[in-house]
């Protein structure tokens, strides 16, 4: 026993497993945050989760059986649904309609629900698939409450006009009788729910750079991130805009 230790002793030291770089991207719906999330991660060759459709997709499968999506027994089946996500499953046109979005929310107010999810997200930052070196995440209290502790934190807003605007030209062509009015009410609906609620309130970060896309373009949002993640941290930040987004493998 003597002999193994000395053995061990002579070994060379081991590397530290390199650190994966997080950046969360925190807010309201149409603020287009996601859009912003997904250019990140296709330039850095990140890992990339929409984490709002983790919510999506148990309030979709809720529906589905019937299920009140405000009630922890009827959404506690569809948890089943976490162990084998596809990039397409998260992708179904089904998860962004209005109902849904609506199920979503009260899906987001169950703590059990919220818990069983944020383990699933931390499982995911610090083990990115395909060993990629950082992740991002979009949702609305990555940076607050998920990964508190993120290496660049942005929270993305947006006029609610801006955004109505930008939700309805989305939804237009698949869902009858909508007007951008009903839209507008809707998301303003959803701030106040979302600001006001006790688990996880939507608000940006203390440390976050807070990004107005109101009159940008997605590829002048996009420039103005990469310069605070550049400022911060040069080395991550090389162009791989011939490359994509790391996709996930399924299981948590």
């Amino acid at each position: 026993m003597l002999t193994d230790a000395f053995k061990k002793a002579d070994l060379p030291p081991q590397p530290e497993p390199k650190r994966k770089i997080v950046i969360a991207v925190d807010g309201p719906a149409a603020s287009g945050k996601g859009t912003l999330a997904k250019a990140l991660a296709a330039r850095l060759g990140y890992a990339y989760l929409d984490t709002g459709a983790l919510y999506r997709i148990l309030a979709l499968a809720t529906l589905k059986t019937g299920g009140d999506p405000a009630k922890l027994e009827d959404v506690k089946p569809a948890l089943e649904i976490l162990k084998h996500l596809t990039p397409d499953s998260l992708a179904d046109a089904a998860l962004r309609s209005p109902e849904v979005a609506e199920a979503a929310a009260r899906v987001a107010v169950i703590p059990e629900v919220r818990a069983v999810i944020r383990d699933y997200q931390n499982g995911f930052a610090k083990n990115p698939p395909g060993n990629a070196g950082g992740v991002v995440l979009d949702g609305r209290d990555i940076g607050t409450v998920v990964c508190p502790d993120a290496d660049i934190k942005f929270f993305v807003t947006a006029t609610p006009e801006e955004r109505a605007r930008r939700r309805f030209e989305e939804l237009k062509s698949r869902t009858h009788h909508l007007t951008q009015e009903t839209v507008l009410k809707d998301i303003n609906d959803r701030d106040q729910r979302d600001s006001s609620r006790k688990i996880s309130p939507l608000r940006a970060a203390a440390d976050a750079y807070v990004l107005d896309t109101t009159g940008l373009t997605p590829a002048e949002a996009l420039e103005k991130a990469l310069n605070v993640i550049r400022a911060k941290f040069p080395d991550a930040s090389n162009d791989n805009s011939s490359g994509g987004a790391q996709k996930f493998k399924p299981g948590i």
